[in-house]
């Protein structure tokens, strides 16, 4: 019951660590990354799918993304999907590729968005911990149905509470990455 209750919870805190991760991937830094591209889908041959699907993506200059298509006909497709997407920066079709010039930030839109990533990270803090009190729940109702004995259930909780605190410590670790990437310049 303990290692199985235990390695639900990590399961579940592995799922929240990789939410947090993709949100802070979509994340502009004015810096390419391609990442940004991961939520732009293409219409191809009457389907909707990624744009990495349909082109190779390559970060040839610090803040430029080039975008060369599998098949030359589809970078119209390409050029109309990023349109349509949130990123925020405008196409640059030359005929046989595409590229997105990052613009680079203001010191007040790097303020704002350490800021912003601040809740983000405290969101995610805080879908741990509920995770954590779920856990520590099913240990004592475990207790109270006999199933654990006291000291095992004191035990469990130290393990799920030490688990907690190893993955809040990953999430402060990639927020303290993130924003030194947005505040260098």
């Amino acid at each position: 019951m303990d290692n199985n209750l235990l390695s639900q919870t990590e399961t579940l805190m592995k799922g929240r660590l990789e939410k947090f991760r993709s949100e802070l991937a979509n994340v502009r830094t004015g810096r390419a990354n391609p990442q940004i591209l991961e939520s732009v889908r293409v219409e191809y041959y009457g389907q909707n799918v990624p744009i990495k699907q349909v082109a190779a993506i390559t970060v040839p200059e610090g803040r430029t993304l080039e975008i060369r298509p599998w098949d030359p006909t589809q970078l119209e497709a390409i050029d109309k999907a990023l349109q349509k997407s949130d990123i925020g920066v405008p196409p640059q079709n030359d005929g046989k590729s595409i590229r997105l010039q990052m613009p680079s930030m203001t010191e007040d839109r790097r303020k704002d968005l350490v800021k912003s990533l601040g809740k983000v990270a405290e969101e995610a803090r805080v879908a741990m911990r509920t995770e954590r009190r779920d856990a520590i729940e099913k240990a004592k109702k475990a207790e109270k149905d006999k199933q654990l004995a006291e000291d095992e259930r004191k035990k469990l909780e130290e393990s799920i509470q030490k688990l907690t605190d190893s993955y809040i410590k990953k999430v402060d670790e990639l927020l303290a990455q993130k924003e030194k990437e947005i505040v260098q310049i």
